[in-house]
């Protein structure tokens, strides 16, 4: 199965922020297959993985107390 790729628009905006969420991510979308684009206005999360779907990796940062947004281009 392809990789699916999906970008969202966070608050995640420091490295102690990135390091909150990244258990969480690993466990759903899988290790080094995402990041978190701090130096962008909007934080941009960016999944590919064939492991999550778009509503399962929205929960999973909601759940870290963040928030999340698709960005849908």
């Amino acid at each position: 199965m392809e990789n699916k790729s999906f970008q969202f628009k966070t608050n995640i905006n420091c490295g102690g922020c990135v390091a909150t969420v990244t258990p969480h991510l690993d466990q759903v979308a899988g290790k080094g297959n995402w990041n978190v684009d701090t130096a962008n206005k909007d934080k941009i999360l960016t999944v590919s993985t064939d492991a999550a779907g778009e509503d399962q990796i929205i929960a999973t940062i909601k759940k870290t107390g963040f928030r999340i947004e698709p960005l849908h281009t």
